[in-house]
């Protein structure tokens, strides 16, 4: 299967990014993300998605006893591996949907901005509640379905390129959406609200927290960023695994 991250000019695109660039300190939501992560203290965790490796690299910072990360593209763990300089950190080329793991293998499983790429949450849902320990923690964050929607992720715009509005459209109609992403058309996934966070609860999970992030106080000033009070962008879940 062909990851869009292994294209050689979009994700030359990507690496310009300043998540790419700066790590965790680069990513607008991360302010947010790190006040929902448990204590990772001789932890087992699991990172879907696991892009560069910069979550994988905190949780072993923080103690974690072994973490292991799994991404589709293999240029993103190509990178993560340069990146690693923790033995107990480890990189897996695979695919989130359907990478499998013994039952009760880890503490921690997280994931970032990855879900909204795979077309089933369910399924996901039900594969982590195996392999996570009874009790153990699941936190992700995806695109919020508000900014899926439309499809577009764009907004639109008057004559003059200013800003109108945000478009939501098709909202119960999920699936398969291309976005227009880094100079390039990306397949995304639509899902509503009620598929993430129903299809935690039917497969084993406790919700703990869901938070829509917005832009940190010191951030608002920079272009842009005060539209991003306009709409939401971003998703973040944490939940308990359940016996």
């Amino acid at each position: 299967m062909k990851n869009i991250y292994d294209n050689e000019e979009f994700f030359k695109q990507y690496s310009q990014m300043d998540r790419s660039k700066k790590g965790l300190a680069g990513a607008g939501e991360w302010q947010t993300l790190e006040k929902l992560l448990p204590n990772f203290q001789d932890k087992s965790v699991l990172d879907l998605g696991c892009g560069y490796g910069w979550h994988c690299i905190y949780a072993a910072e923080h103690g974690a006893k072994k973490v292991h990360g799994v991404d589709l593209s293999e240029k993103m763990i190509t990178v993560a591996r340069e990146k690693n300089h923790f033995q107990q950190v480890t990189y897996q080329q695979a695919d989130i949907a359907t990478v499998d793991f013994p039952e009760n293998s880890f503490d921690i499983v997280m994931s970032s901005l990855a879900f909204h790429y795979l077309p089933d949450f369910a399924g996901i849902a039900k594969k982590v509640h195996h392999y996570l320990k009874p009790d153990g923690i699941f936190v992700f964050s995806v695109e919020h379905p508000i900014f899926t929607a439309a499809g577009s992720q764009d907004w639109y715009y008057n004559e003059n390129g200013e800003i109108l509005h945000f478009p939501v459209d098709n909202y119960f109609y999920e699936g398969e959406r291309k976005a227009h992403f880094l100079n390039s058309q990306v397949v995304k996934y639509h899902k509503t609200l009620t598929t993430y966070l129903d299809g935690l609860l039917q497969n084993g999970f406790m919700i703990e927290r869901i938070v829509e992030p917005t832009p940190a106080e010191d951030l608002l000033d920079l272009p842009g960023m005060k539209d991003e009070l306009r709409r939401p962008m971003m998703l973040i879940v944490r939940s308990k695994n359940q016996i």
